[in-house]
Formats: C-alpha cells, structure tokens, sequence
C-alpha cells in the first residue's frame, strides 16, 4: 500500500508539473498586454510607451521566456505563487481565502448528491421495472440533462424574485452572520445538488441491478437471509465502488466547474478569482488556481482510489 501511494503521489507530481507547464505556455499566447489592462486608459488619454515599458519591467515581461519560465517554477517548487498583477496581493493568500468559500459550496452539495442519489438508485433498483422506477429515472435524466446556469437561474425566478424566499445572490462571513450566511448559501447549494444527482443515482441503480443478478445473491437467499441484509450488507456495498468513482469525480471537478454557479450567484469562491484573472490578463492569478485546481484532483483521484479499499476489502493496491 505504501509503494501504491508514493507510486501515485510521483504520478501526481509529474500531472502537476505537466499541467503547469501547460498553463504558463497558454497564458503568454493570450492576446492581450497586462501592462496595457493594469494601466488602463480612457478615450482622452492613453498610456504612453515608456509607461507600459516601465510596468512591464516591473512585473518581468520583457525577461525571455526561458527565464521567466525558470522562475515560475522555482517559485512554485518554494510555494510562492507569485503576486496578483491587479492588485499586488500574495496569490496563495488570496486562493487560501476564496478557497474556503468554494468548499462552503462544493462539500455540502457533493455530500447531499451523493446520499439522496444512492437512496434514490436504492429505491429504482428495488422496484425495477415500477412506475416508481420509471419516475426516478426520469428525474435523474432531466436533472442530469439541465446545464447549472440553467438551474441556477430558474430557482432565482421562482425563490428570489417571484416568491420572495431567499437573497437572489450574495455573500456574507458565516461568522458575521449565520443567518444571512445560510440564506445566501441555500439556492448555490440547491443548484450544484441538482446537478450532482443524476449521475450517482443511475450508477447506484445500475450497479445494483448487476449485483442483483450475481450467483452470491442467490446463494445469500438460499441460506435464509432476509432480503433487507442480501440489499444493504451484500448488493449494495458490491455496488458502491463504481459509485464512489462518481463521486469523487464529482469532488474533482467541482473545483474548475463551478464557474457559472459563482458567477450567477455572486459568489467569491475560486472559480470567479480564475475568471477574473483571465479577463485581467493576469498571470499569477491564472497559473496559481490552475496548479492548486489540478493538485486538488490529483489528491482527490488518490483519495478515491484508497477508499476502494474501504468500501470493498477484497481490492488490494499493489
């Protein structure tokens, strides 16, 4: 198990590597000048040349680009993110805080997806074949099929704007107040559960249906045992490893796929620092998130993985 993990963890070393190597490449092709976007302009005044000289030496942009790709990964390597062109504040600082307010979004409604979708694949399985088969199904396909921005908005329609229930977007410190923290929070959390639904639910429903037919059931019913322990102590816990692939698929992208949920409900989480970045043309805000996003995956993938193991003690890592 040891050598499995060290194995993956210099597997995720090199992903990481490659990745950032990736990002800082596609970053200097994008057409734009950061000095240009940081010194601004209007219709009656524009930088001049020596201005946006002076502030290109000043952030390095004008070093070639071996050079300034060394630095980057040293920097990295010493976990030195860099300092955002916009404001000069600490990269790693500012992902440190919005990160926090991402996982207020992404833990809950991953957790909320995955146990109403194994319950309801429970439920599609036991009844297969049943209206009530049929209407989860149907669910679960319609929800799947619904893009967040979608989603998103038609729950501020209904419970912001025609209802009048709860704060169409915002946010606020849980520690200033809870209240508020919870009012805000509910419809991003309603949207990405919706969204993480319909693919737990078919695979838990799917898996089962498989195990049901497996000669271990069969040999389980011909012991005696009731059809509540062959369910739930035998089907379904053979069924939830492919699940809990899902799932933590679900986790790993949820990191890099929370751009429009952020941006419709005005959330300051990750995802809208990224966007911000990019639209800024500032470097070190786009290589930061996206070498924390893709250390988060390979961790996450890792993680899955050694739960395997947890969920199904038959299954060794070697």
């Amino acid at each position: 198990m040891t050598q499995y993990v060290l194995r993956r963890l210099a597997l995720g070393l090199v992903l990481v590597w490659v990745v950032a190597t990736l990002v800082f490449l596609f970053v200097h092709i994008l057409p734009g000048d950061p000095a240009q976007i940081i010194l601004g302009g209007s219709e009656t005044r524009q930088p001049t040349a020596e201005e946006v000289e002076s502030v290109r030496v000043r952030l390095g942009l004008n070093d070639p680009l071996p050079i300034q790709y060394v630095d980057f990964i040293r920097s990295t390597v010493q976990g030195d993110l860099g300092n955002s062109f916009s404001n000069n504040r600490p990269v790693f600082d500012d992902l440190a805080l919005r990160m926090g307010r991402t996982l207020q979004l992404i833990l809950p409604s991953v957790v909320l997806s995955a146990l109403i979708g194994i319950v309801l694949g429970v439920v599609a399985a036991i009844h297969r074949g049943s209206f009530l088969d049929t209407s989860i199904s149907a669910i679960g396909i319609f929800g799947n099929s619904l893009p967040s921005f979608v989603t998103g908005t038609v729950l501020v329609l209904l419970f912001a704007i025609h209802l009048n229930l709860l704060p169409s977007s915002g946010y606020i410190e849980f520690s200033k107040d809870p209240r508020r923290f919870l009012l805000y929070l509910t419809l991003p959390i309603i949207t990405l559960t919706l969204g993480g639904l319909g693919p737990v639910m078919r695979m838990t429903r799917m898996t089962m249906v498989e195990q049901a037919g497996g000669d271990y059931v069969r040999t389980a019913r011909a012991k005696g045992l009731t059809e509540r322990v062959i369910i739930y102590r035998h089907i379904l816990r053979n069924a939830l490893v492919p699940v809990v692939t899902v799932i933590g698929l679900q986790l790993g992208s949820r990191f890099a796929g929370t751009v429009l949920v952020e941006t419709i409900f005005n959330w300051p989480g990750v995802s809208s620092y990224l966007i911000t970045g990019v639209t800024n043309r500032d470097y070190p805000v786009i290589q930061g998130s996206m070498i924390v996003i893709a250390t988060i995956f390979v961790v996450i993938n890792l993680m899955t993985d050694l739960m395997y193991a947890v969920v199904d003690p038959r299954i060794r890592h070697v």
